[in-house]
């Protein structure tokens, strides 16, 4: 039963921490839910029928914040009976029952590999009137059987693969996603279609090691290649891709991003430490002139390309010395943007023991001297734009203070987040349309386009975000790759034909 009362579908709401990939297995969690029956909550109902909390165990403080979330429903859940609390994603896999030992009034716990069980969970828990926790050691069938509820008109996550072969010393993600599993190219692809079918104009391939694509069917080049096959899909504007790792990093791959009209120039490649020392003890298996080489690589190929990291300050054993070199690397860089972490013990990682961990004071420092040094080389860098005519899509959320100045904001083909002035064309620029305008003002986080736009395309993603309409892609049946000829393809559902 998904009832609330008699005729009244149960309500839902999906809490969501973490990395893109969490964002996605959101879309598949809310996809799943309405496909059993569940209607999506209003945004200011504070008692839906079901909370879902779809968790992350890489951030700081991870855990505390559920527990401090989860105490904040338990007197609301008090109050409403019926109402059902789950937890899902990486912290579920890792603390399994130990989340309803330490929170009993959660009805289920589900893991990152049995995402399709949920509905199933709920009525069992609903039936029962026990809490039902369910975690898979492996995957069985890969999330993207399971149907979507897409949280954009104009932009959609695809995933090429889940899990990760990797065994960096600071991550847990390997032990909580397993080992890499990749999906078919075929099959890729025509959820691509499926989402331009529906609107859709920007995709952004989705992996914990994106480039490694392939490696569990033997084609080292299998991820340059489906960058060109993107470039084939007609209505497919923009391609993206997140996160690669150095060491896979192939000179196809920069070839394929210059040489497909529809791949953005844009990369986000991690390189957590400047130092050859760290990136040994984090098990990183390149080192500081392998990064650089390959940035060198695609600004040849590419000069406009907007290169953005992930940086790590304060691993364990980090000298001074260790972090000067990072600064070093990261002038050397000129990277448009940067996301900086302070290093935080992860129960379950090598590093967590780790000799040499180092005083919170010695990390803040180091931390506040990395966004400085940041900072003013984005800042350099996006003067350089300044006159400079960009594309801009069209967002929603991205700029927090537009309502109050009458711009609206969108990214750049760079990836660069742009609040554009609408002049004249007010009222009439929708989310999911493309607008050119001509930079005026640069900040180290943002660029200002404050002149009346050049010119304003309207698009199918636009007329569907201004009808209220969501994109929804059924399950697709697909599976892992297997050993011998494959079977013969499903006939083609809505236009296409095949996470």
């Amino acid at each position: 039963m998904t009832t609330a009362a008699a005729g009244s579908p149960r309500t839902y709401q999906v809490r969501t921490y973490g990395c893109q990939m969490n964002v996605h297995d959101s879309e598949r969690i809310s996809g799943l839910l309405e496909d059993a029956g569940y209607v999506r909550a209003a945004e200011a109902d504070e008692q839906p029928d079901v909370v879902v909390f779809n968790t992350c165990a890489v951030r700081e403080n991870a855990d505390n914040r559920l527990y401090g979330n989860l105490g904040h429903l338990r007197p609301v859940k008090a109050k409403h009976p019926g109402m059902q609390i789950a937890v899902g994603g990486c912290l579920a896999q890792k603390d399994r029952g130990d989340i309803v030992r330490k929170a009993p009034w959660v009805d289920v716990v589900f893991g990152t590999h049995n995402i399709g069980s949920l509905p199933a969970l709920l009525d069992r828990a609903r039936h029962n009137a026990a809490a039902e926790v369910e975690i898979l050691e492996s995957l069985e069938v890969f999330p993207s059987t399971l149907p979507t509820r897409r949280e954009s008109t104009y932009a959609g996550w695809v995933s090429i693969s889940v899990g990760c072969n990797n065994t960096c010393t600071f991550c847990i993600v390997p032990s909580l996603r397993g080992k890499e599993k990749d999906r078919r190219p075929g099959d890729i692809l025509s959820e691509v279609r499926a989402l331009v079918d529906s609107g859709v104009l920007e995709v952004t391939l989705l992996g914990q090691n994106v480039n490694s694509y392939g490696v569990e069917f033997g084609d080292r080049y299998a991820f340059g290649k489906l960058l060109r096959a993107c470039g084939d899909i007609d209505g497919l504007e923009r391609v993206r891709f997140t996160s690669p790792h150095p060491k896979d990093f192939t000179d196809d791959v920069i070839a394929a991003m210059a040489e497909t009209p529809n791949v953005c120039h844009s990369l986000h490649m991690p390189l957590q430490s400047g130092s050859d020392d760290v990136l040994r003890a984090m098990r990183r298996s390149y080192r500081s002139e392998r990064y650089l080489g390959i940035i060198e690589k695609v600004r040849a190929a590419m000069p406009d390309a907007a290169i953005t990291t992930d940086i790590i300050v304060g691993f364990p054993g980090e000298t001074e010395a260790d972090f000067a070199r990072t600064l070093d690397v990261v002038r050397e860089a000129r990277f448009s943007s940067a996301f900086t972490f302070q290093y935080s013990k992860r129960p379950g990682t090598p590093a967590a023991t780790m000799d040499g961990q180092l005083p919170k004071q010695v990390v803040q420092e180091r931390y506040e001297r990395l966004i400085a040094c940041v900072e003013e080389i984005t800042w350099a860098e996006n003067k350089k734009l300044v006159g400079e005519t960009v594309e801009v899509l069209v967002a929603v959320g991205e700029g927090r203070k537009d309502e109050r100045t009458g711009r609206m904001s969108g990214r750049a083909r760079d990836g660069r987040l742009v609040h554009f002035a609408t002049g004249d064309l007010a009222g009439r620029i929708r989310p999911g349309d493309i607008v050119h305008t001509t930079v005026t003002y640069a900040a180290p986080h943002h660029l200002n386009a404050d002149g009346a736009p050049l010119a304003h395309r309207r698009t199918r993603a636009g007329d569907a975000a201004e009808a209220g309409q969501v994109p929804r892609t059924p399950g697709v049946l697909l599976g892992l790759p297997t050993i011998g000829a494959p079977a013969a393809p499903p006939a083609p559902v809505g236009g296409c034909a095949a996470h």
